[in-house]
């Protein structure tokens, strides 16, 4: 269970999927700028070392388990903030191919994992008086490529998700937004091709990606806007890339 704290002028701020790449950075980000943060992940030891290393409080969270999220939720007694990036894709194959357990997999962490989160602290959002639900989406959620259709469906859907919650809170107060980038260089790929390096390494080849930094830079900014002021949805790609597969890749040693 997650041990209370006295809340800091900023508030609490919750983040999932913060033991690496924009979890761990929006974390470090928001720890950094005043916001007391707990974090939730489902690697226990890399958990521990980032939460200690921004004194954060901590509790293992996997999304995709209802039992985990009530659990994670139940030792929490405000929030200001959930940044809910708990997410990632598997596998590039096509429909007709498509493994049906990897596609429930990525419905389950992206979309109903976002949704259990956001269900469950809604209440402590509102009671705050200045509540913020930050979902990291992505491009996929707007353009569909050739063996992305699991994720596609995901990342859709989760954009569907943001936009009636922000419907659906209007008149309340509680800022919804989502920040979906492009092309960033974490362990998104590796976990998508199931820890084979050199194909991981191969997506980024020839380009600049962006980093997860840049990607928290923009959660920080969005949360950090004066309250009357909501960061809607915010696209953000490399400057080699403006579009789901259209990316700029140079020749080596160019």
């Amino acid at each position: 269970m997650v041990p209370s704290v006295v809340t800091g002028m900023k508030g609490v701020a919750v983040v999932t999927g913060a033991t690496s790449g924009i979890g761990e950075a929006t974390a470090r980000r928001l720890a950094a700028l005043g916001f007391d943060l707990v974090v939730g992940a489902r690697r226990e030891d890399r958990l521990r070392a980032v939460a200690e290393s921004i004194g954060a409080r901590w509790a293992v969270l996997d999304v995709a388990d209802p039992s985990s999220v009530a659990t994670f939720c139940a030792g929490i007694d405000a929030c200001r903030v959930l940044v809910n990036n708990a997410g990632g894709a598997l596998g590039l194959d096509p429909i007709e191919q498509a493994d049906e357990l990897e596609w429930q997999a990525m419905y389950d962490v992206n979309v109903l994992g976002t949704l259990r989160m956001t269900k469950r602290l809604l209440p402590l959002l509102e009671a705050s008086g200045d509540g913020h639900v930050v979902t990291i989406g992505s491009i996929a959620g707007y353009e569909v490529y050739k063996g992305g259709a699991g994720y596609n469906a995901a990342k859709f859907a989760e954009r569907a998700f943001s936009r009636a919650l922000r419907l659906e809170l209007l008149g309340r107060p509680v800022r919804v937004s989502e920040i979906d980038p492009g092309m960033v260089e974490t362990d998104f790929s590796r976990v998508r091709f199931h820890g084979d390096e050199a194909r991981a390494e191969a997506v980024y080849r020839g380009m600049t990606p962006l980093s997860a930094d840049d990607i928290a830079e923009c959660v920080a900014f969005a949360v950090t806007r004066p309250s009357h002021v909501n960061i809607d949805t915010l696209v953000v790609l490399a400057r080699d890339q403006s579009g789901a597969t259209t990316v700029y890749r140079r020749e080596a040693g160019s």
